[in-house]
């Protein structure tokens, strides 16, 4: 009886630390995971240090605010930030976002940075003047529109890894998996055409 009892004491130990760990690894592996389950799965795939550099060239002699769509693990935010650039990053991972956070204070960039826990279709951009978007090739086309709609004329869009559909790039640089692509929104013939219309309406009487 005294040897069923302490086997079964064991057995509630070994369930415990078993149900424990599952437990621990769904919080861990869910914010991972979940993304995948959406339309447009947008993965953490951590920017290069080539891809970093070739960023900040696209956003020499720029100023304003800047915000990085799906920030990762913040590094790109965090180089922004350390040229002066207030810069935000946007990511569904909570884990992520709580390591950029960390990351900025190590680097001591946390006062000119910012991290969100959010959906990139459910935020405005509307009062940013530079955008990063490390993008896949399913979410390019409604992403395009949705910045085209929010962004102010003066805004630069930099894409990396893959462009935009429509537009065409100001400026490129980079090779493969490092090519980066600028866009200028006051070049963009829709970008004039929204404006002109904007006018044209306040004008009729």
């Amino acid at each position: 009886s005294e040897g069923g009892s302490r086997r079964s004491s064991w057995g509630l130990l070994v369930t415990a630390g078993v149900g424990g760990t599952l437990v621990a690894l769904y919080a861990v592996a869910t914010p991972f995971v979940t993304p995948a389950l959406r339309k447009v799965c947008l993965p953490f795939v951590p920017a290069t240090a080539a891809q970093i550099q070739n960023v900040l060239k696209m956003l020499e002699n720029r100023s304003g605010s800047l915000v990085d769509i799906g920030s990762g693990d913040g590094r790109i935010v965090i180089a922004a930030a350390k040229k002066g650039f207030q810069a935000v990053g946007y990511e569904l991972n909570p884990w992520l976002v709580w390591y950029s956070r960390y990351r900025a204070w190590r680097d001591g960039v946390h006062q000119n940075t910012k991290f969100y826990v959010s959906d990139l279709w459910k935020v405005s951009f509307s009062h940013y003047t530079n955008v990063v978007v490390f993008g896949v090739p399913q979410m390019m086309p409604q992403l395009e529109k949705k910045l085209e709609d929010e962004l102010e004329c003066n805004a630069r869009i930099i894409a990396c890894r893959f462009p935009f559909p429509c537009w065409i790039p100001d400026h490129t640089t980079g090779e493969g998996i490092d090519t980066v692509w600028a866009y200028d929104l006051k070049r963009s013939r829709r970008c004039e055409t929204k404006k002109l219309g904007n006018y044209t309406k306040d004008r009729i009487p």
